[in-house]
Order: structure tokens, then C-alpha cells, then sequence
């Protein structure tokens, strides 16, 4: 038993030294791009002996893609699982840009959006498992606002004529918008202009039944 216990111990130990890593590895790849996260960086950064990273990531690829998922299970849970408590609606679709402003703001990752940034970095021109990665991961936040807009729909909250693609790939994109003022200097200013331009978009697609957006 005092074995078993012994293994436990170590095993959580583990496993809280790997999160701990990877938390500190998404911010490095928000701010710097994921290229400046190296087992060497992280190491000196950390101090951790570049040995002991080797026990957790045999690759900088392997590092790369751990990052990349670490960021997505953060991004759940300061986005997309506060946003999904508020009721279906267009009210939700508004939470969920809410949301996604907030952890803007409130810097959750120093560079501003992880997956905006780490997108521009890996594009077109460096295809791979870290790119598709990438994109799986924002694809999965379109889907989301999609899904978010036809549930309204179906509750009578957004006109039934709107496209959802299009419109959440309008609220997508002025919160792309929204992020880069931000990185570069507009800061807070930024974040309010997102805000109006969702919040006017959403009522201008909004039916009559549906509670106003504040």
C-alpha cells in the first residue's frame, strides 16, 4: 500500500511539473511565437535541468503540440465553458464574444489570443502536424459560434434568414480585429471597439423576442 501510494504521490507530482511546463510554454508561444519555445528556453527559464524536460517531450515537435493543446484546455475553460452557462440564444452567442474579449483583457496569455498568434506564425507556407493542430483548434471555435447562432435560431432570438457562417465569421473577425489593436497599443480602447461592433452586429441580426445585449 505505502508503495502504491509512493507511486501516486509521484505520479501526481508529474503531472502537475508537466501542466506547470506547458502553461508557461503557451504564454512564451502567445508573446513570442511558438519557435521561442525550446526545451532549452524552458529549462532556463524554469529551472529545470533540459534532461529532466526530456522525460516529458522527446521532441521540440512533441513540445509544440503538447503547448498547442495545453492552450486549447485553458481557452475552454476562460471561454467557452463560462460562455455555455448563460442560455441558449443569442444572448450565449454574445457571452461567448464576451468571454473571449475578457480573457483578452484580463491577458490570460501575455501576446493576446494563443491561437491567433501562433496561426499567423504557422500559415500557409509551414504545413504540418503543428499547423493542423492549430487550425483544428480555431476551426473548433467557428464551429462553436455556429453552433451558438442556430441555437438562437431555433429560439426564435436570431432571425431565421441569417447565414450562421457568415455571421460568426463576422463576430470572429472583429474579434481578430479586437486583438490586434490590443497588441499593438489601442489596449483597452480596442477591446471596447470589438465589443460595440459585436454587440451592434448581434442586434442587427437579433429578432424581436430576444432580450437586449448588455
Amino acid at each position: 500500500m505505502a508503495i502504491q501510494e509512493s507511486t501516486d504521490r509521484r505520479r501526481l507530482r508529474g503531472m502537475k511539473t508537466r501542466q506547470a511546463i506547458l502553461a508557461h510554454a503557451a504564454r512564451v508561444g502567445s508573446a513570442e511565437g511558438l519557435e521561442a519555445v525550446s526545451l532549452q528556453r524552458l529549462a532556463t527559464d524554469l529551472g529545470i535541468s533540459k534532461s529532466g524536460l526530456f522525460a516529458h517531450f522527446g521532441s521540440k515537435e512533441e513540445l509544440h503540440m503538447a503547448t498547442i493543446d495545453a492552450a486549447a484546455r485553458i481557452f475552454t475553460d476562460e471561454v467557452i465553458r463560462p460562455a455555455l452557462a448563460t442560455p441558449r440564444g443569442a444572448g450565449r452567442v454574445w457571452a461567448l464574444c464576451n468571454s473571449w474579449l475578457s480573457y483578452l483583457e484580463r491577458g490570460v496569455f501575455p501576446g493576446g489570443c494563443f491561437f491567433w498568434a501562433v496561426a499567423e506564425e504557422f500559415d500557409s507556407r509551414r504545413p504540418g502536424p503543428v499547423r493542423d493542430s492549430v487550425l483544428e483548434k480555431k476551426n473548433y471555435w467557428s464551429y462553436t459560434l455556429q453552433r451558438a447562432v442556430r441555437e438562437a435560431q431555433e429560439a426564435g432570438e436570431i432571425d431565421a434568414g441569417v447565414d450562421p457562417e457568415q455571421l460568426a465569421w463576422e463576430l470572429d473577425s472583429l474579434l481578430g480585429g479586437a486583438n490586434s489593436g490590443f497588441k499593438n497599443e489601442e489596449g483597452v480602447r480596442a477591446i471596447e471597439r470589438g465589443r460595440r461592433g459585436i454587440r451592434d452586429r448581434l442586434t442587427r441580426a437579433a429578432t424581436p423576442s430576444a432580450q437586449p445585449l448588455t
